[in-house]
């Protein structure tokens, strides 16, 4: 109430019913992974349409804002990078969650899943600022939505790193890169930006005075988490364009490692020919051929077969085919 928190512990009824019993109060429910049964209580006590429930309960939705009545609802994706060693031999880079937000005159309803869409450091945040509380629901949907967008950030920065080293071992001669790690890379980007990129309409409808529901002063704090909204899916677009590249660079050099490849094996080939052809022409078997009498006869094509083969191998040697 007139944003401190009432001490002792309530039902979400209770809740409801003493916010309801006071002036400038509203009631913040936070629950994770709810079942059917759960969200159905819920929602009968704080007047949510079925649809929400339903979106609720299910998950795997894109980001999105709806209006029912007086009641708002806002789906938040989630991302947490995750640690490894190589950006080579990692299966996973980025892992997603949701934050359904349900906002009424008097309540906030967050729901969440995954693991790492933990709210109690915005809570705590907004119970160390009255002022900002007091502004009503709505200032929780902007805490919620500003640590989202802020986690984005924190994301970027850290795939940015995996994505520069992806850069420095396609582009190192010594090293050879499997076309396979760039498309995992790029899988986690898209995987990114379907989870960031969507959410720039809601952020665009909570900055317009369309509809009344959200108060002027929230909207201003609003366009400033939509201008980190736009700078991470800027880069994320960024990210997306360079992986592209990549994929074209390392095709284009393993085409140039089977050209060197096919190089080599075409002079060990011409090589190999001399002493085939020469030996296939000996052994024939005709009674006359040159040099089947001479003394020194073997001798000599041996000679002049080293020699041939010699001749080539320096030659191709010198034009770089070995």
């Amino acid at each position: 109430m007139d944003g401190v928190r009432l001490p002792g512990k309530y039902t979400h009824r209770a809740a409801l019913a003493e916010v309801r019993s006071r002036d400038n109060a509203f009631v913040w429910v936070g629950m994770h992974a709810p079942d059917e049964g759960q969200m159905q209580d819920v929602a009968a006590t704080f007047g949510l349409h079925e649809l929400m429930v339903e979106d609720a309960v299910h998950a795997h939705e894109r980001p999105k804002l709806e209006r029912y009545d007086d009641v708002m609802f806002l789906v938040l994706r989630t991302v947490v990078y995750v640690p490894h060693e190589s950006v080579a031999t990692a299966s996973e880079i980025v892992e997603t969650g949701e934050i359904m937000v349900f906002v009424g005159p008097d309540f906030v309803v967050t729901v969440r899943h995954g693991d790492h869409s933990e709210l109690a450091s915005v809570r705590k945040s907004l119970e160390q600022n009255p002022e900002r509380l007091a502004m009503g629901p709505f200032a929780v949907l902007h805490a919620i939505t500003d640590h989202v967008v802020d986690s984005y950030l924190s994301v970027i920065q850290l795939v940015e790193q995996d994505v520069d080293s992806m850069e420095e071992l396609v582009f190192n001669p010594r090293n050879t890169v499997a076309v396979e790690h760039i498309y995992l890379l790029k899988r986690e980007i898209v995987e990114l930006r379907r989870s960031v990129t969507p959410l720039g309409l809601p952020l665009l409808q909570l900055t317009q005075p369309a509809g009344g529901l959200v108060p002027k002063e929230i909207r201003r704090y609003f366009r400033d988490v939509r201008d980190h909204h736009t700078i991470v899916a800027e880069r994320i677009s960024e990210y997306d364009e360079v992986l592209s590249s990549l994929v074209d660079a390392a095709l284009a050099k393993i085409a140039v490692q089977q050209n060197t490849d096919m190089r080599k094996i075409s002079a060990w080939v011409a090589i190999a020919a001399v002493p085939t052809g020469v030996a296939g022409i000996y052994g024939m078997n005709f009674e006359n051929m040159p040099e089947l009498g001479y003394k020194y006869g073997y001798q000599s094509i041996l000679f002049l077969i080293a020699s041939v083969c010699v001749g080539l191998f320096f030659l191709f040697r010198r034009n770089n085919w070995l």
